[in-house]
């Protein structure tokens, strides 16, 4: 699972108003860096999920997911808001932080399974958390990811 995030996948600064265009612009990331090719299926893949139940974690972190056939390889992006978007989370508090997990369908069950659990332990982790927040160096938070999802 090595490199599923580089410093390409970090969206810093972004100023998206509400979760539904952090979505759409992860989505048209993912299809821009060429890990998918139908952002609008993509698109529909993550408010399939947001529906099924919350994705906001808490301290201001989210976990979007998606699994459908237009994701060609599975990647991680990264989407830092400039601003709280109201986002339905465990803690019930906003979130400005989107670590976006992207898995082909024919490896959800177990690539998406092991992406999901590796990164919710790593939004237990104070400081990796905390260096996600504060950093505005993209290969930095990238290589942060890797390393919590390789360990």
């Amino acid at each position: 699972m090595s490199d599923l995030i580089t410093a390409e996948n970090v969206m810093l600064d972004q100023a998206a108003a509400t979760r539904e265009e952090a979505l759409q612009a992860i989505a048209n990331k993912a299809c821009d860096l060429g890990f998918a090719d139908d952002p609008a299926a993509l698109y529909d893949a993550f408010i399939a999920r947001e529906n099924m139940g919350e994705t906001g974690m808490t301290d201001g972190f989210a976990i979007p997911h998606a699994k459908c056939d237009a994701i060609n390889s599975a990647c991680v992006i990264v989407f830092k808001n400039k601003t709280p978007l109201d986002w339905p989370s465990f803690d019930e508090k906003p979130v400005t932080c989107a670590i976006a997990l992207l898995v082909p369908a024919g490896e959800a069950g177990t690539e998406h399974i092991k992406l999901l659990s590796k990164t919710a332990v790593l939004l237990m982790d104070a400081g990796f958390k905390n260096l996600v927040r504060e950093s505005s160096d993209a290969a930095e938070i990238a290589a942060a990811v890797n390393r919590g999802i390789e360990g």
